[in-house]
């Protein structure tokens, strides 16, 4: 097999066991994510919603105490599994304490992108709950953001606390900035005190999801009805920030592998380019139809990068489509991962929002050994695949559909 790609693997010793190499990103914004509903998946990828029930109602908001709550909750309770913690990359949220108290004070005010100096501006700059009304030049706006009485999370009466002086919502890193503040730069400080605070260097967290980027030549990820007109950001400024960006993140990359740890962003699931990003809309790399034999040969070889990175392959349907507790082709999606998988890969879920149930298939459990070779074609053209492991033959029928897994002591045919 090919050598590993360096920076795109985790400094990690490597597991072939099913069980071990399995992953999802829950949330339940009601409350706490029950450890129940995760049993027998090895990483569990917390969103900045989960429990927001129960923080959207403090004063001040704390979406991060909540969420280390959480991790303590669940590795506490199932025997091996792990935990990934979601930061955000571009926009900053004012309901983690870290970012709030750089919020509160003037002197980072530079750190973010502000409200152009005159309007009319589309984003509500104020919270008309507060008398007078509390209100911020530094950009944000209210998508998925708590709000009183009602929003994407509800505060309690008289209205949302988000921060002395912080009107709640999605406000903007500034990666250009190069304000210097209590001897620390905005990178030295989103890497130390945000990234890798208290939480991020929490031995019971063994990764992180980095949500959105920003972009070098428009079209933000996560858009906001006119927000570059809000901020008033000339394309040639745009295309900075994001360059800056690119550069910020970086270094958190290679600090993220120095740590033993990894992130959603760095797996491979089908990128063209090997600086591409995962995002958190993954799916399956093969798929029933015509391209189930060109998808198996293409990923059958050494050089693929689910041999010499670490893959990311999501249930079928995948790409934020389809319900969890009754998964359309799980004996299929086994054996294509089986076929497929290097030495670092994981199987489960992408983003499919909040309150979902996970099935979890009795194959996953099973015991299918190291794979003794690389997945093959019986022979030219045939459609049918096949890879042997010590303690299993696994194979794929591409004609129909049909996946065929034989172990030791049973035969187990979809």
């Amino acid at each position: 097999m090919a050598g590993l790609a360096a920076g795109q693997i985790p400094a990690r010793k490597p597991t072939w066991q099913m069980n071990q190499s399995t992953i999802i990103m829950p949330c339940n914004n009601s409350g706490f994510t029950d450890p129940k509903t995760t049993a027998g998946w090895a990483v569990i990828d917390f969103d900045w919603s989960n429990g927001k029930a129960i923080w959207a109602k403090k004063r001040p908001m704390n979406d991060e105490e909540v969420l280390q709550q959480q991790v303590v909750l669940s590795t506490s309770s199932s025997l091996g599994q792990t935990v990934w913690v979601y930061r955000g990359s571009m926009w900053a949220y004012p309901w983690y304490t870290s970012v709030r108290k750089t919020l509160e004070d003037p002197a980072y005010s530079d750190w973010y992108l502000k409200f152009k100096p005159q309007g009319p501006w589309h984003a509500n700059k104020c919270d008309d709950n507060y008398k007078p009304a509390l209100c911020s030049n530094l950009y944000h706006n209210q998508e998925q953001s708590p709000e009183f009485p009602h929003g994407d999370g509800d505060c309690a009466a008289p209205n949302c606390d988000c921060g002395k002086g912080v009107p709640c919502g999605f406000y903007i890193w500034n990666h250009s900035s190069t304000t210097v503040v209590n001897n620390q730069t905005f990178l030295e400080w989103f890497r130390d005190d945000y990234i890798f605070d208290y939480q991020g260097t929490s031995p019971l967290v063994s990764g992180m999801y980095f949500d959105d980027w920003f972009p070098q030549k428009g079209g933000f990820p996560d858009p906001y009805p006119d927000m570059v007109s809000d901020m008033g950001l000339t394309p040639a400024e745009q295309n900075a920030i994001g360059i800056d960006y690119t550069k910020n993140m970086a270094v958190i990359y290679k600090e993220i592998l120095s740590r033993g740890m990894f992130s959603w962003q760095q797996m491979w699931n089908g990128q063209s380019s090997p600086d591409q990003k995962n995002g958190c809309c993954t799916g399956p790399l093969v798929e029933k139809g015509a391209g189930c034999a060109a998808q198996l040969r293409k990923l059958c070889t050494s050089s693929s990068p689910a041999q010499n990175r670490l893959m990311k392959y999501a249930f079928s349907p995948g790409r934020c489509h389809g319900d969890p507790s009754k998964l359309t082709d799980p004996l299929q999606d086994i054996a294509n991962f089986l076929l497929v998988r290097g030495k670092y890969a994981f199987l489960g879920h992408g983003w499919l929002g909040c309150s979902r149930t996970y099935q979890v298939p009795e194959q996953i459990n099973w015991d299918y050994g190291e794979p003794t070779e690389l997945c093959k074609e019986t022979a030219p053209n045939s459609g049918v695949f096949t890879r042997d492991w010590t303690k299993a033959t696994v194979g794929m029928d591409c004609n129909s559909w049909t996946p065929t897994i034989k172990l030791k002591k049973a035969v187990i045919e979809a």
